[in-house]
């Protein structure tokens, strides 16, 4: 038997064991999936929780039912890759012979007070307390530090569903900056329509207890203040002496494969993918193919076979302008806009359909078949 570790439950994780169980099973691997939470957290609607609203919970027990994979519920602590062992919080070690890393971002909390004083997307229960302090806010403000995707996503949806509490979208740049002048427009008016304020140029030196700082000095005032500028990697990859990129992302090759250890692959956020126009940034879009491809170089390794190198395109910037509205930017393969753009009912169309839960996609896997979307993006068409 060849025991293959997967580290990390999300979105990424989750698709590379199971493709990885079905792969593997004629050639005797045995697949343990280790994740802090027995729950499955859709991670790409976490400002709908925070916005109030109620979604489906997924065991992960139930998703992964009928793929033999083992579940360990437990928080990993450490890696050692020279033995080949993971130790978790309280004490368990596992050991493997092949592991996928797919433990995903945490929020970067370098600027003073982050930590201390701001709410971030870093698990569903920090989602949960935020929607819980805004329920109990009758009047105030929000701040919502970030401009990019998760940002306006995140200050839409809420003011949307607080329409009696003032936002304010505090950025360096201008939202939607990666978008084409259409669809920055239609974005732009979506922000007036639901009364967010916009700053622009705002370079945040310090969160309070009850606002935040700008360089120079000013003050404004916050009742919540929701973090989305940045992430970066886990400190345990670094730690164990991983190869790690300056934001402790795993360094891969072209299999994804950490190159300073061979046996460990990296996935999703975690990993630090190469491709000829740059170093994939994160998003559920690149995540799952990068999942897909793991678990196929894997499976490819243990048959004696060479593993082909991941190619990935991307298609799409799909955000959601509250319930009620979405817009969509079409891409090239390197992510630059394309001329054409979706709005209003045909983009939130769009949008639910991409972005829709990921349970179907297990079910097809579990079934050894490809979702055609997911083929497309890991064959790098686009």
């Amino acid at each position: 038997m060849t025991d293959i570790l997967v580290l990390g439950a999300g979105y990424t994780g989750t698709v590379a064991a199971i493709r990885t169980a079905v792969r593997t099973r004629r050639t005797g691997g045995r697949v343990t999936l280790v994740n802090a939470s027995p729950r499955f957290t859709e991670r790409l609607r976490l400002h709908q929780t925070a916005a109030g609203e109620r979604l489906p919970d997924h065991a992960l027990a139930d998703v992964l039912s009928g793929t033999g994979i083992d579940l360990v519920v437990g928080r990993v602590a450490g890696i050692d890759p020279g033995s080949r062992q993971v130790s978790l919080e309280g004490g368990r070690v596992l050991g493997y012979d092949k592991l996928i890393y797919a433990l995903g971002t945490v929020t970067d909390t370098s600027v003073p007070g982050v930590a201390e004083h701001a709410c971030t997307y870093d698990d569903h229960a920090a989602a949960v307390r935020l929607s819980e302090r805004l329920g109990a806010l009758t009047r105030g403000t929000v701040v919502v530090a970030g401009g990019g995707l998760t940002g306006v996503e995140s200050a839409t949806e809420l003011a949307e569903a607080h329409p009696h509490l003032h936002v304010v979208l505090l950025t360096r740049g201008r939202p939607g900056a990666m978008m084409g002048p259409g669809a920055r427009a239609y974005l732009d008016g979506a922000l007036e329509r639901l009364g967010i304020e916009v700053r622009t140029g705002a370079d945040i030196t310090k969160v309070l207890p009850d606002g935040v700082e700008l360089a120079g000095g000013e003050l404004i005032h916050s009742d919540a203040t929701l973090w989305t500028t940045g992430t970066k990697g886990l400190s345990v990859a670094a730690e164990s002496g991983l190869s790690v990129d300056a934001r402790d992302r795993i360094v891969v090759d072209s299999a994804l494969r950490s190159v300073s250890h061979p046996d460990v692959y990296a996935v999703g956020d975690a990993a630090a993918v190469s491709q000829r126009y740059g170093v994939l940034h994160g998003t559920c879009q690149g995540g799952i193919p990068t999942g897909l491809h793991a678990a196929d170089s894997l499976a490819a390794t243990l048959r004696g076979k060479a593993a082909r190198p991941f190619r990935f395109g991307y298609v799409h910037q799909p955000i959601s302008l509250g319930r009620g509205d979405a817009v969509i930017q079409f891409t090239r393969p390197d992510d630059s806009p394309r001329r054409w753009y979706l709005k209003g009912r045909a983009a939130i169309v769009y949008k639910e359909t991409v972005s829709s839960s990921p349970m179907l996609t297990y079910r097809l896997l579990k079934r050894g078949l490809v979702p055609v979307w997911a083929f497309a993006l890991s064959a790098g068409i686009g």
